[in-house]
């Protein structure tokens, strides 16, 4: 990545900075997210990642896979309006992307829902059984299956059927609330599991995948959960889903159940998270620790309420734990295209802090930061932005600075400083930054004319627009910045001049 002299800029509401790089990457521009640093105590540092999860025959974290919800539990955003132009350029990035699944809204939700179902699903290429390799598939054609989301009940499974998808998500209410305040069916009935298997054993006598979720699986009791699990387990059913409908699980929670789940049923295990509580990526991890096989996703988390695992969270939680794993399955670089297009479909911003893409994703602002960046960019850096295509930005226009960054900046401008010469620039723009709040023009504009007045007979102002009060008080605040360093440097020179006295002393003694 080439260094650019120009400020990070934004493209409309959701443009990032992070598209651009204004720091160099120390001596490693290229980092797995964590790399061994050599230190007297650690003199051979071992490449391997020392957060990759402690091997477990059960865990599913090296070989999960996503069913990605955007267009099912994503259209549930308050501000969501999909159109079917819209859902066919978001199932394409998807499928692009590499995601496993694609999930749909219900074709009994609506007439335009079941159109649009069709028309997407009319995108992939349907193979029952394994065939000889095929040619090349026309970009138009997905790879992902395709799922829609349907209620336990015979007349919204042959809708479902009829469309085309590859597979039917069959979900029904399990806990008091939803018994009692939405479908109404006690737990009898649902134990009965009558129905769920008439469902199952159609859906199967279709060619089609099939799977059976509770709802509101966390405020339910566990020995109807595992009751009703078992029975459809035994009917041949693809995969179980656990929801936290409400968000309410903790990772604990989600562990223990998933691991007793585990033990219970021999299919799949599918998890879908909300993040009410802010545990949806946690939880996520955590039941793919305990042995589920699929995690919900959509992209920006958006959904019902406060939505669901995030497609990016998931992928910054998962490069960590198994970075070839990750990087050889899904195009990363892709990521932001994705989360833009679903941003702009949806009407808001991409959040500052948001996972890899927002703007401060790997924004580095204070000196000390700085610098150790710059010489190692896995001190301050867990994730390799370059995994995602995305760049580091050392942040120096602020009072916060050092003269480590100040020094990257004078590098990329081109110019020729000493290390003396830079830190008394980087005094001036720290005082400046104590006086206003400052662009990176008005630093980029300190250091330039800086520079100038070192080859030049006539001083010029380092910033031409200073009111008298803000002249006065950015004198008074080099003034304090200077003292400050020189009582620095008066300390440094008297420990030094007492090391070697304490150390004849120690050996008199």
């Amino acid at each position: 990545m080439s260094p650019s002299a120009n400020p990070p800029s934004t493209n409309g509401v959701n443009g990032h900075a992070n598209g651009h790089q204004n720091g160099t990457s120390g001596a490693d521009s290229s980092h797995p997210g964590f790399t061994g640093i050599r230190t007297a105590q650690n003199p051979h540092p071992r490449p391997s990642n020392p957060y990759q999860p402690v091997g477990d025959f059960l865990s599913n974290v090296s070989r999960f896979k996503i069913i990605e919800s955007t267009l099912r539990e994503g259209e549930q955003f308050a501000n969501a309006f999909f159109d079917t132009d819209t859902k066919i350029k978001i199932a394409k990035a998807l499928d692009d992307f590499g995601v496993d699944y694609i999930e749909l809204t219900s074709p009994a939700a609506s007439e335009q829902s079941r159109l649009d179902c069709e028309a997407i699903c009319k995108l992939g290429l349907k193979v029952s059984s394994p065939p000889p390799p095929p040619p090349p598939l026309p970009l138009s054609l997905l790879c992902a299956k395709i799922l829609t989301h349907v209620r336990c009940h015979m007349d919204d499974a042959r809708l479902a059927v009829e469309t085309g998808v590859d597979g039917v998500d069959v979900v029904i209410g399990t806990s008091s609330y939803l018994r009692e305040h939405s479908h109404g069916k006690d737990m009898t009935y649902i134990k009965n599991a009558q129905a769920a298997i008439e469902v199952i054993e159609f859906v199967k006598s279709k060619g089609l995948e099939i799977r059976f979720s509770s709802e509101d699986s966390f405020r339910s009791d566990l020995v109807d959960l595992l009751s009703i699990y078992s029975a459809v387990d035994k009917v041949g059913v693809g995969r179980v889903g656990i929801a936290d409908t409400v968000g309410c699980a903790s990772p604990r929670q989600v562990y223990d159940l998933v691991r007793t789940l585990r033990g219970v049923v021999s299919c799949d295990i599918e998890t879908h998270f909300h993040n009410d509580t802010g545990c949806a990526i946690a939880n996520a991890y955590c039941a793919l620790e305990a042995g589920a096989t699929h995690i919900d996703t959509s992209v920006i988390g958006i959904g019902e309420r406060n939505g669901i695992t995030p497609l990016g969270g998931l992928m910054a939680r998962m490069i960590v734990a198994d970075h070839d794993y990750v990087t050889g399955k899904y195009k990363l670089h892709k990521l932001k295209e994705i989360e833009d297009m679903v941003a702009e479909a949806v009407q808001i911003n991409i959040p500052f802090n948001n996972y890899i893409t927002g703007f401060c994703a790997f924004t580095h602002k204070a000196g000390i930061h700085a610098k150790a960046i710059l010489n190692n960019p896995s001190t301050y850096e867990i994730i390799n932005p370059a995994d995602f295509g995305m760049s580091r930005y050392v942040h120096f226009a602020s009072r916060l600075t050092g003269w480590n960054a100040i020094k990257s900046r004078v590098e990329q401008l081109g110019l020729e400083m000493t290390d003396a010469q830079i830190k008394l620039v980087t005094a001036k723009i720290k005082a400046l930054a104590d006086v206003r709040p400052i662009a990176i023009d008005d630093a980029d504009s300190i250091i330039r004319t800086f520079h100038l007045n070192l080859h030049s007979k006539e001083e010029k102002p380092l910033i031409a627009d200073l009111t008298e009060e803000e002249q006065a008080k950015f004198e008074e605040a080099e003034r304090q910045l200077s003292g400050e360093g020189e009582k620095r440097a008066l300390e440094q020179e008297a420990e030094a001049d007492a090391a070697p006295a304490a150390k004849k002393a120690k050996v008199a003694a």
